[in-house]
């Protein structure tokens, strides 16, 4: 982010293509959490359950973001900032479970990881593609573009990581990814915290 942007003018998401896009978007994502969720149980894997938390949380971001698309500066970087917080809360919740998962030494089943890791970034490189666009709006619209980052870069540590599952037969690969998985959680969680401050700030003082 680039200054704290409290004086330009940012897309704020009010066109009709925007939120034909972001419908498609939330469409794909909440597919993509069910396919996703459904493997990573059955494959034992904490990188695709991590994943799949990420398509459930990026459903929910974007149906906020279609929800406050039009209202104030102050409501969509509040709606922003609750966003963010919850990016945080999921990062915790994915390390916990990653920590729970690193005692009980489950092996996870690589062909899966990395098979139901290529079908996810597909859809998320599709996701990123139809929203590249808008990508530079205020702390709502750019919410979701760092959601759909962080998605298709997740993917390809999760391919990454059940190639390293089959290659050593050791769990370790799994969590690591999870773990770093988590971290890209918590950054882009920061990073939308501190914009929807920033623009909460400005609203309230105009």
């Amino acid at each position: 982010m680039s200054g704290c942007g409290c004086s330009e003018i940012r897309f704020d998401g009010a066109s009709r293509a925007y939120k034909r896009a972001l419908l498609t978007v939330i469409a794909i994502n909440a597919t993509m959490f069910l396919v996703e969720l459904s493997a990573g149980y059955w494959a034992e894997s904490q990188a695709l359950k991590a994943d799949a938390l990420d398509f459930a949380g990026d459903t929910a971001t974007y149906a906020i973001s279609l929800a406050v698309i039009g209202a104030s500066l102050y409501v969509r970087a509040t709606a922003a900032l609750i966003k963010g917080l919850s990016l945080g809360l999921m990062a915790l919740f994915v390390l916990t479970t990653t920590v729970m998962s690193a005692f009980a030494g489950t092996e996870p089943q690589a062909p899966v990881m990395s098979g139901i890791g290529a079908l996810a970034l597909a859809a998320n490189l599709l996701s990123v593609l139809i929203l590249f666009q808008w990508r530079d709006g205020d702390s709502n619209i750019r919410s979701v573009w760092l959601c759909s980052r962080n998605d298709a870069i997740g993917n390809v540590a999760v391919i990454g990581a059940g190639a390293a599952v089959w290659a050593t037969g050791s769990f370790w690969p799994d969590l690591i990814v999870a773990a770093l998985i988590a971290g890209l959680f918590t950054r882009s969680a920061i990073s939308i915290v501190v914009q929807a401050l920033e623009e909460r700030g400005a609203a309230a003082a105009a």
